[in-house]
């Protein structure tokens, strides 16, 4: 449970994701060799997560790791009711409600004789669900995570980038929010949007890291 107000837990999970992102990138190459050409974001996540509850590194930081996340809401009747399923949430503690949630998806997937961006569906069906608060309806930050399954993530930023304008206009990004260090293998940027029924922001931490 988050204790005090969230802005104030806004730099722990921004560091959390910091902490952590280096070894998503090491696993998301690995585990995309494994599993051959344009694997399934599903697969691509479920043994990305497999391998972060294994390691060291990711350990010290969070508690578990949980794939298919369903955080739940109560009713006035006292009743828990679903929010919907986040692709990878990572547990801060024990406490299900204090997590960082990464919502999944792939980019620059091969199609008959092109590359199709799939930044559109990035947007309206990862960046909308945090906007809509269909979850994570009390935590100040969230994650996109990209996979870029070409290995071309400036091109790949490029897209999403004019998808993000087109489709979620954001009232700040970059260098208003902080600065986003550079990680190698991965594009990263930051976006801050007002949710659809509270009208608090939120803030969105998107990482495209190289399947290649």
């Amino acid at each position: 449970m988050i204790i005090g107000s969230a802005a104030s837990w806004l730099d722990r999970f921004r560091g959390f994701d910091e902490r952590l992102l280096p070894r998503i990138v090491h696993y998301v190459k690995v585990v995309s060799t494994l599993l051959g050409d344009n694997p399934h974001e599903d697969d691509i996540t479920l043994n990305l997560i497999s391998r972060l509850c294994l390691d060291a590194e990711a350990r010290e930081v969070f508690e578990y790791f949980e794939y298919q996340f369903e955080p739940d809401r109560i009713d006035e009747h006292g009743v828990a009711k679903s929010l919907g399923k986040i692709d990878m949430a990572a547990h801060v503690s024990f406490d299900r409600k204090t997590y960082l949630a990464y919502e999944c998806k792939r980019l620059n997937v091969s199609a008959k004789n092109s590359i199709a961006s799939l930044a559109t569906p990035y947007v309206k069906e990862g960046v909308h669900r945090f906007i809509a608060e269909q979850y994570l309806e009390d935590l100040p930050l969230g994650c996109m995570l990209g996979y870029v399954l070409d290995g071309q993530i400036t091109n790949a930023d490029a897209k999403v980038r004019a998808a993000m304008t087109k489709h979620a206009p954001n009232v700040a990004s970059d260098g208003s929010l902080g600065s986003i260090p550079t990680i190698p293998g991965a594009r990263r940027f930051s976006s801050r949007h007002t949710r659809k029924l509270s009208g608090a922001e939120i803030e969105l931490r998107h990482a495209l890291v190289a399947c290649k």
